[in-house]
C-alpha cells in the first residue's frame, strides 16, 4: 500500500524516563479533538487547534517556534506570534497529561505513549497490518483491517484547522483515505464482491470522476457482475471525460482493461501443494497396503493429516482417527498419507483390518500378538494375557519411531490396546463411528468428494477422451453417485470394461431413483452391500430412526422436524439421530440440523419400503406436514396479529413449535425454507388413498402460511414449483377449494417475479373457484392482487373497483389486517388518478391499522405505500423519511425483495428532487441485492439508473442501462418499453 504514512515510534522524554501512560487520546482524522479517558477536552480556538495538530502529526518529534509560526500564519504571522505560541502551549498542558507536551530546545514535542493514542496512528498500523495480511493470502483479515482503519475517518480531516500546514496535512490524509479506500475496494473484487462495490464505486467516481483508478476498478467490477456493456461504457466516459478536462487519454492500464472486457478475457472474471514427501529406504516391518495409483482431491485432508504425523517426534504419541460413511475413502485416504509419511517413521510401518463391521470383529488380543511378531518378538517370548501382550507391545516400541495404521476400526475400546505409548510413534485410525472417547485423538469427517475432486477421479478410470466428448453426462454420474468415491470408482469401472457403451449410457442408468443402488456394483464391490454392514450393528430403535428419516424429501431436516417423523419426544429423537451420526449413517449439518448423504437416503428409503408398512410411512410423512402447518401457521399468526387467515387454515393433529418472539419465528421459517417447500411437493406426490384430498388442502394451506418466503424473493423459484405442482394436483382431483387458494398462491409468485398477465389470470380464475367453494381467503385476496396488478399495468379504474371489492370482502370477514393492505394499495390508485388527498387520507388509514396492531412488517408496506403517493404530492422530504423508515424495517425483516424496491423509489425519488449522485447509489443498493422480483423491476431500476447517470455526465454507461432496459422490456412487452425509447432515441441521449 504505496502512500501509507510511517507509523509513529515510541519516544523517552528528555531525561531518559518512558513516556508517560497516554490516558490522553486525540484524533485528526475529523475535528481535532481530545479526551482524557471518555472525558472531552476543550482544544481552544482554531489557531490553538493548529498548534496542537502541528504537534501530533509530527509523529513526536520537536517542532521549533519558527516551524509552529509558520504551520499556523504562513508568511503572514501576527506580530506577536511567539508570546501567542507560547500561550497555545500553556494552555494545552494544563489540560493534558503531565509530561505530554514537552518544551525542549526552544520548541515543542508532543509525546504519545502508544501508537493508539492517535487515530492517526491507529489508521497506520491497521494498514501496515493489512499490508501484512494481504502479502501473507490473508485478502479476507486484510479487507477488515482496512475497514477499520477507514471508519476512523469522521469527515474531513483536520476540519475547521487553519494555516498552510493543515491544509497540505488535509490534502495528504484525504489522499491517503482514498488509497486506503481503492486497495479496500480491490481486495472487494479480489474475493467476489464485485456486486457489492459497484454502487460504492459508482458514487466514487461521480465524486472523482480524474481518478483513473476508481474507473478501472468500477470496470472491472461491473464486467465481473455481468454488465459488461455498462463496463465498456466507463470507458467510454472516461476518455471522453479526460480529452476534455485534460487533453490526455486513459492511463494504458485503462486501455488494456477495455481490451480484455472486449474480448471477454475469462481470467478477469476470476477471483484469485506440497510435494509428497521422498520415499524412504525399505524398512522392517512394511505391512502397509499398496495404494491406489489413481488416488484423487483430497489435498487438505492429506496436508491436514501429513502434518500431525510429521510433527510425532517429541509426542508422547500422534494419534490420527478417521471417520465417514462407507466408500467415502477412508481407508485409501490413510493408506496414501501412510505412504507418504513413511521416512519420519523409519523403523517400521503396521497394519490391521479390524473387521469393525462384522459380526465378528478382530480381537485386540490376537491383533497384539501379529503385531509383536512383526515387531520381532518370537512366539515363544509372546504372552497370553491381552493386558501382557499390550505391555510388551508398548515396550517393544519404545525408543522405535513406528507408524500404526488401524483400519475399520469398530470403537474406541477395541483401537486404545494397540495404541503406542513412546515419543516418535504415531497411530491412524479409521472407523465408521466417530472416536470421541479416545483421548487425545485428531479427529478427522472425512465428506464426500468435491465435484471437480469427482470427475477427476472419474476421468482417470474411465478415460480422458471418453469424458471430454460427454462432460455434461460425466458430471451427472458423479452427481448421481452423491460425489461418493466408492461409486464413482465402481460406475467408472462399469463403464471401462464396456467399450460400446456411451457416459450418457451409463447417466441413464443412474438417473432411475430406484435402480441406482442396484447399478452400483461391480464384482465384489457393491455400495448397498458396504451400507448394508452399517446398518446391520444398529439397535432396532434406532433401524426404525434410519429407515423413516429417510421418507422425507428436503435436504436436511430438524431435530424437531424428525421428532414428529418419528413421534417421538425431542430428547429422545436427538439420541436415536446422534447415534447415527456416530455411526456414519446421518450427518449432522449444524446443530440440531440433519442430513443423509444422497445414496444412503436412497438405501434407507429402501429399508423403509421392505420392512415398514405403508400406513407407518404415510403416517410418518403426514405428521412432518402437520408439523410444518402448524408451526408456519403460529409463525404467520405472530408476524401478523389479527389476520384472518390462520381461522381458515386446515386442522393439524400433530402440534408444532410455538414461538413469543418475532425474530426466532422468522429464523425458523427463513432456515426451514427448503425441507419446508420439499415437504409441500412431496404431499403433491402422495395424492391417492381416503386421506389424499385433506392431504392436499394442508398442503396448500401450508404454502399460504408460508407466503414471506415468495415475498421475501429469497425462495421464489422453490415456491413457485410448489405452487404450480399443487395447482395442477388440485385440478386434477376437481377440488375447487384447493385449486383457488394454490391459484392464490401462484398470483403472488407471478407479481413478485413481475408477470402481471400470468398474476392477474390465476386471480381471476382463483375468485370464480372461491365463489364457487364459498371460500373467503380468496375473495379478499384475489381481488386485492387484482388491484395492485391493475395499477402496475395503468388501469386505474379497473384497479380501483377491485381493491373497493377487496375491502368489503376483508370487512366481512373481519380481517382488518387484510383492509389495511388493501386501503394502502387503494391509495395508490387514488395517486395515479389524482387524487392526491384521498389518496394521503387512504394510506394513513392503512398505516393507523398497522401501528395498532403491531404489525412490525406490515408497517412497512404502509410506509411505502405512503412514502410513493407523498412523493407524487411532491413532499419530497417526507416521502423520503417514510421511505427510509420503511427500508429499514424491510431489512430488519430480512424481505430482500421489498428492500431492493424500495431502494429503487428512494432512487426514483432522489432524482426527482436533483440529487443524481444518491440515486445513482440507491439504484446500485437495489441491484446489488440481486432479489429485484423478476426482469422488469430489475430492468426499471436500470432505467432510473441510467438517468441518474446521464444527469452525473456518465453518457455511454447510461445508454448501456438504457438498452438493457430497453432489451427486457421489448421481450416482456412492457408499457415501459416506450420510455426508454424515447430516451435513447431522444437528441440529447443521442
Amino acid at each position: 500500500m504505496e502512500g501509507i504514512p510511517a507509523i509513529p515510534h515510541q519516544r523517552t522524554d528528555p531525561e531518559g524516563a518512558p513516556a508517560p501512560s497516554a490516558r490522553s487520546r486525540f484524533s485528526v482524522l475529523g475535528p481535532i479533538r481530545a479526551w482524557r479517558g471518555t472525558e472531552a477536552l476543550a482544544s481552544g480556538s482554531p489557531q490553538q487547534r493548529a498548534l496542537l495538530a502541528a504537534l501530533l502529526l509530527r509523529d513526536g518529534r520537536t517542532a521549533t517556534a519558527p516551524e509552529l509560526i509558520d504551520a499556523i500564519w504562513g508568511e503572514d504571522p501576527p506580530p506577536q506570534a511567539l508570546a501567542t505560541i507560547r500561550t497555545y502551549a500553556s494552555r494545552l498542558r494544563k489540560i493534558l497529561d503531565p509530561g505530554t507536551l514537552v518544551s525542549e530546545s526552544g520548541g515543542y514535542a508532543i509525546r504519545l505513549g502508544t501508537v493508539a493514542a492517535l487515530d492517526l496512528g491507529v489508521a497506520r498500523s491497521l494498514a501496515a497490518d493489512a499490508e501484512a495480511a494481504r502479502g501473507s493470502g490473508d485478502r479476507s483479515m486484510a479487507r477488515t483491517l482496512l475497514g477499520r482503519a477507514l471508519d476512523l475517518w469522521e469527515g474531513e480531516p483536520l476540519a475547521g484547522v487553519p494555516g498552510p500546514y493543515a491544509e497540505t496535512e488535509r490534502t495528504r490524509l484525504a489522499e491517503w483515505r482514498l488509497q486506503l479506500l481503492e486497495t479496500r475496494l480491490d481486495l472487494d473484487l479480489e474475493v467476489g464482491n464485485h456486486a457489492e462495490a459497484v454502487s460504492e464505486l459508482t458514487a466514487l467516481t461521480a465524486a472523482h470522476p480524474l481518478r483513473e483508478r476508481l474507473r478501472e476498478l468500477l470496470m472491472l467490477a461491473l464486467y465481473r457482475s455481468g454488465r459488461q456493456a455498462e463496463a465498456l461504457a466507463v470507458y467510454a466516459d472516461t476518455r471522453r471525460l479526460l480529452a476534455d478536462e485534460l487533453g490526455v487519454d486513459p492511463r494504458p492500464e485503462l486501455a488494456a482493461l477495455q481490451q480484455r472486457i472486449l474480448r471477454a478475457d475469462t481470467e478477469l472474471a476470476q477471483v484469485s501443494e506440497a510435494a509428497p514427501a521422498a520415499a524412504g529406504a525399505p524398512v522392517r516391518p512394511a505391512q502397509l497396503p499398496a495404494t491406489v495409483p489413481d488416488f484423487t482431491g483430497r489435498t487438505a485432508f492429506v496436508e491436514e493429516l501429513s502434518e500431525v504425523l510429521a510433527h510425532a517426534e517429541g509426542q508422547v504419541m500422534a494419534v490420527s482417527a478417521l471417520a465417514g460413511i462407507g466408500g467415502v475413502g477412508k481407508t485409501t485416504l490413510a493408506v496414501h498419507v501412510a505412504h507418504a509419511a513413511r521416512p519420519h517413521f523409519p523403523d517400521g510401518q503396521l497394519y490391521v483390518d479390524l473387521q469393525g463391521t462384522d459380526p465378528r470383529p478382530a480381537e485386540p488380543v490376537a491383533v497384539l500378538g501379529s503385531f509383536l511378531r512383526a515387531l520381532g518378538t518370537p512366539d515363544t517370548a509372546i504372552p497370553d494375557s491381552a493386558a501382557e501382550r499390550a505391555a510388551l507391545y508398548r515396550s517393544t516400541l519404545d525408543g522405535r519411531r513406528v507408524l500404526v495404521l488401524l483400519d475399520n476400526a469398530r470403537d474406541a475400546a477395541q483401537v486404545r490396546p494397540l495404541l503406542p505409548g513412546t515419543a516418535g510413534c504415531a497411530a491412524l485410525v479409521t472407523s465408521r463411528v466417530r472416536m470421541a472417547g479416545l483421548a487425545g485423538a485428531h479427529l478427522v469427517d472425512l465428506d464426500v468428494m468435491s465435484p471437480d475432486e469427482a470427475l477427476q477421479l472419474f476421468t482417470r478410470i474411465v478415460g480422458e477422451e471418453r469424458v471430454r466428448a460427454e462432460r455434461q453426462a460425466a458430471l451427472d454420474v458423479v452427481g448421481a453417485c452423491g460425489f461418493l468415491p466408492l461409486a464413482i470408482r465402481i460406475a467408472a469401472s462399469r463403464l471401462a470394461a464396456r467399450r460400446t457403451w456411451t457416459v450418457s449410457v451409463l447417466a441413464a442408468k443412474l438417473a432411475d431413483e430406484r435402480r441406482r443402488l442396484d447399478e452400483l456394483q461391480a464384482g465384489d464391490l457393491a455400495v448397498k452391500a458396504t451400507f448394508e454392514l452399517g446398518y446391520g450393528q444398529l439397535e432396532p430403535a434406532q433401524q426404525r430412526a434410519f429407515r423413516l428419516l429417510g421418507l422425507p424429501d428436503g435436504p436436511d431436516i430438524s431435530l424437531a422436524a424428525a421428532a414428529a417423523v418419528l413421534d417421538l419426544p425431542e430428547h429422545t429423537a436427538e439420541d436415536l439421530l446422534e447415534a447415527l451420526v456416530d455411526c456414519s449413517l446421518l450427518e449432522s449439518a449444524a446443530p440440531g440440523r440433519y442430513r443423509f448423504h444422497d445414496l444412503v437416503r436412497l438405501y434407507a428409503r429402501a429399508c423403509a419400503e421392505r420392512d415398514e408398512q405403508p400406513a407407518e410411512r404415510d403416517a410418518a410423512l403426514s405428521r412432518l406436514l402437520d408439523f410444518y402447518l402448524a408451526t408456519a401457521a403460529g409463525v404467520y399468526a405472530l408476524e401478523r396479529p389479527g389476520d384472518r387467515l390462520v381461522a381458515h387454515l386446515a386442522k393439524t393433529s400433530y402440534p408444532g413449535l410455538e414461538f413469543t418472539d418475532r425474530h426466532p419465528a422468522l429464523d425458523w421459517l427463513y432456515t426451514e425454507a427448503n425441507p419446508l417447500l420439499a415437504c409441500v411437493r412431496q404431499a403433491v406426490a402422495r395424492t391417492d388413498g381416503a386421506s389424499a384430498a385433506d392431504q392436499l388442502r394442508r398442503a396448500v394451506d401450508l404454502l399460504w402460511a408460508a407466503k414471506d418466503l415468495v415475498e421475501s424473493g429469497a425462495n421464489s423459484k422453490q415456491y413457485e414449483s410448489a405452487a404450480v405442482s399443487l395447482r395442477e394436483a388440485a385440478q386434477a382431483s376437481g377440488d375447487p377449494h384447493a385449486e383457488g387458494r394454490a391459484r392464490t398462491t401462484l398470483t403472488s409468485v407471478h407479481l413478485v417475479t413481475g408477470r402481471f398477465a400470468e398474476a392477474d389470470e390465476e386471480a381471476r380464475q382463483a375468485t370464480l373457484l372461491a365463489r364457487a367453494a364459498g371460500d373467503p381467503l380468496p375473495s379478499c385476496w384475489a381481488p386485492n392482487d387484482r388491484g395492485i396488478i391493475a395499477l402496475y399495468e395503468g388501469r386505474h379504474e379497473d384497479g380501483e373497483r377491485y381493491l373497493l371489492e377487496a375491502i368489503r370482502n376483508f370487512r366481512a370477514d373481519g380481517n382488518n389486517v387484510g383492509e389495511a393492505s388493501a386501503l394502502c394499495n387503494l391509495s395508490r390508485i387514488h395517486a395515479a388518478l389524482g387524487r392526491l388527498p384521498s389518496a394521503i387520507e387512504l394510506a394513513e388509514q392503512g398505516i393507523a391499522i398497522y401501528d395498532r396492531m403491531g404489525l412490525t412488517l406490515r408497517l412497512a408496506n404502509g410506509r411505502y405505500a405512503l412514502g410513493t403517493v407523498l412523493v407524487q404530492a411532491g413532499r419530497i422530504r417526507e416521502a423520503l423519511d417514510q421511505l427510509t423508515e420503511a427500508l429499514s424495517l424491510f431489512h430488519d425483516n430480512r424481505q430482500p425483495l421489498w428492500e431492493g424496491i424500495t431502494h429503487y423509489r428512494i432512487a426514483e425519488t432522489h432524482l426527482t428532487a436533483g440529487r443524481a449522485t444518491l440515486a445513482a447509489s440507491h439504484a446500485e443498493q437495489a441491484i446489488a441485492l440481486r432479489v429485484m422480483g423478476g426482469e422488469w423491476r430489475r430492468a426499471c431500476v436500470v432505467m432510473v439508473l441510467g438517468r441518474a447517470l446521464y444527469r452525473m455526465g456518465q453518457i455511454d454507461r447510461a445508454r448501456a442501462c438504457w438498452m438493457d432496459a430497453e432489451a427486457v422490456f421489448a421481450q416482456l412487452g412492457s408499457a415501459e418499453l416506450a420510455e426508454v425509447r424515447a430516451l435513447l432515441a431522444s437528441e440529447v441521449a443521442a
